[in-house]
């Protein structure tokens, strides 16, 4: 018998309280120093390579004015750049946060007024593009790091460029390096190590600020429920705003001393895990939808005896899987089967795709279909739900290969704990509760209540055997099938301000992108139509008339400006009749009835998807 719950806690509180970035670096340059922490392409930097990188951007920053709790925002690609100036940031005890690289210049002004940023570092002429409108507007901001020297506006004396930072600390750094030694030992594990911006479902995006107790804390208990040895191999393929991708491949990689594998081109994922052989893999829905598809489609090409042969494997390994899967027994005879099945067809196979090696795949950020899963388990691939949030600092519960439901995302981490509200909500108590959401004055304003529980906005049931099933969202959030969460209402707003949107929905939850049915405004639309020179008619004739939908297209170019590209509407499809509380798809407060909604047009929607 294993140890107790308690004793896991005790485990995972007891480290996690003498653990910092700063010291988790340390550690790794001086126990594994010519071990590879980072490589992306055909460029790898040693653990020892990265914390001197990290020095010499940290006086850097220094040097620049960045200073204990002030915040700096990140906006390039995965690289191991981003890797070095988080890090250097961090040992300044400055809270770094990372933005998509897909925010538009409204958005990017929003996060820099309300981080109060004193430095932002961009990777390119893009990010300086969207950046440079709103520079007069933010009074905080000191300097903004560009990596890309071509890429900064002549004789703008408030943009350096990332080499000219790292060199002058350099300089600094080896003239007196006590100064970065002794600067990061006054870091605490209850102080910021990083912040994120939410999506802004039910306002404005609010900033969640985590601690280094909150990060080493899940990445210690992530590995007491699924270990894997110390410098392992690992992918970073997500954006690094990602919760997922901050905790796996900063936190967690330091905790391992991990080889991360970046990847910054999310469609390259699938051969470099080929490449790579990880012993574990966290993959959005799209990526295991992928994987799938492409198992499918190779089958399909396949000679018949060997298809066959296939099939037959597949099928007696998700028989199994199906009885796991329930909480079911194995019965000795099928699992003699299952381990026939492996060594003759299903190990090979695996071993072609990169991932014979591979000990536990999970799956989060959106619900993933238990098709998608089943069939990936008839090959041995055991794809497992977890559950979190950025405020949960990630998964706070987790499903393993030997205690899993098929449908559930698993059982709360070692000191997590969950109960349920009346309707369902489900309040997250523990260590990996982050510490609060920045204000606009600077100050981190807990989230939780007097016992320190957090309303997630999510609803779920919990069996008789402790797993968790998500239901439904209290909070109207899409979650794409790349894991992207958006906000529909922001961009159901922008479409109805135009006179002739009545109301409209925006689609996308466990989609590709998203896509929109637009209402026309019964009393309007005939207006706009007979000032633009139309012919009298109908309003179903007016739903598609080809001078209105050339103004929808134009709206939808105009608004989809205003996104973040996970954000911008792909398609859109004009219903003929005006929706109404007396029609029932609003409610008698005008609210969209989004469940009667997306049954009533299942097929319009499917449609819009059709080509996919």
């Amino acid at each position: 018998m294993g140890p107790s719950l308690a004793a896991l806690e005790a485990q995972c509180q007891s480290q996690a309280s003498k653990l910092t970035l700063p010291l988790l670096l340390k550690r790794n340059a001086e126990e594994y120093a010519g071990a590879p922490a980072l490589s992306a392409g055909d460029k790898t930097l040693t653990w020892a390579q990265l914390r001197e990188q990290t020095a010499a951007l940290a006086r850097g920053l220094g040097a620049l004015g960045l200073t204990r709790g002030e915040r700096m925002v990140i906006m390039m690609s995965s690289r191991p750049e981003h890797w070095s100036i988080d890090f250097a940031a961090v040992h300044l005890a400055a809270i770094p946060c990372t933005a998509y690289q897909t925010l538009s210049t409204e958005q990017v002004s929003y996060v820099a007024r309300h981080s109060a940023a004193t430095v932002a570092v961009l990777e390119g002429a893009e990010e300086v593009a969207r950046w440079r409108p709103v520079l007069e507007t933010l009074p905080a901001l000191k300097r903004l790091i560009v990596l890309d020297a071509s890429a900064i506006p002549a004789g703008d004396a408030r943009f350096v460029s990332f080499a000219e930072v790292e060199a002058e600390g350099r300089r600094l750094h080896q003239a007196e390096p006590r100064v970065f030694e002794d600067g990061w030992k006054a870091i605490r594990p209850e102080d910021p190590i990083a912040m994120m911006y939410t999506s802004g479902t039910t306002g404005e995006p609010k900033g969640v600020v985590l601690s280094h107790r909150n990060a080493f804390y899940e990445a210690i208990a992530v590995d007491l429920a699924v270990p894997i040895p110390m410098q392992s191999p690992s992918i970073a393929y997500l954006p690094l705003a990602h919760i997922a991708e901050r905790e796996l491949g900063f936190y967690r990689a330091l905790y391992k001393a991990l080889h991360m594998h970046i990847c910054a081109d999310p469609a390259g994922v699938v051969p470099l895990m080929a490449k790579v052989s990880p012993p574990a893999f966290f993959g959005v829905p799209r990526v295991w939808e992928k994987l799938a598809g492409g198992l499918r489609a190779k089958l399909g090409t396949l000679e018949p005896p060997q298809r066959d042969a296939i099939l037959s494997a597949h099928a007696v390994a998700l028989e199994a899987f199906r009885l796991e899967g329930a909480g079911k027994a194995v019965p000795p005879e099928l699992t003699q089967k299952v381990a026939e099945v492996e060594a003759r067809v299903l190990k090979p196979l695996r071993k072609m795709l990169g991932l014979d090696a591979l000990e536990w795949a999970s799956s989060g950020s959106a619900p993933i279909p238990v098709d998608i899963l089943e069939y990936l388990g008839g090959f041995g691939i055991k794809v497992l739900e977890v559950w979190g949030m950025s405020e949960t600092t990630g998964c706070a519960t987790i499903s393993t290969a030997t205690d899993f439901r098929l449908g559930a995302v698993g059982r709360p981490i070692p000191g997590v704990q969950l109960r349920l509200a009346e309707d369902g909500e489900i309040f997250v108590r523990g260590p990996v509760v982050f510490l609060g959401y920045l204000d606009a004055n600077g100050q981190i304003i807990s989230a939780v209540d007097a016992d320190g529980w957090l309303a997630t906005g999510d609803i779920g049931t919990v069996d008789s055997d402790g797993f968790l099933t998500i239901t439904d969202r209290k909070k109207e959030l899409i979650i794409t099938s790349s894991g992207k969460n958006i906000a529909p209402s922001k961009i159901e707003g922008l479409l109805r301000a135009h006179p002739l949107v009545g109301q409209t929905i925006a689609i996308g939850d466990r989609r590709p992108y998203v896509t929109a049915l637009v209402s026309l405004d019964p009393d309007a639309a005939p207006l706009w139509a007979k000032a633009h020179g139309l012919a009298p008619q109908s309003f179903a004739e007016l739903t598609r008339d080809p001078a209105i939908r050339a103004e929808l297209e134009s709206l939808v170019a105009s608004t989809n400006a205003r996104l973040s590209r996970a954000e911008q509407i792909k398609r859109f499809e004009v219903v003929p009749e005006a929706w109404s509380p007396a029609t029932g798809q609003l409610t008698p407060t005008l609210k969209l009835k989004r469940r009667v909604i997306l049954e009533q047009y299942a097929e319009r929607i499917a449609a819009l998807y059709a080509n996919d």
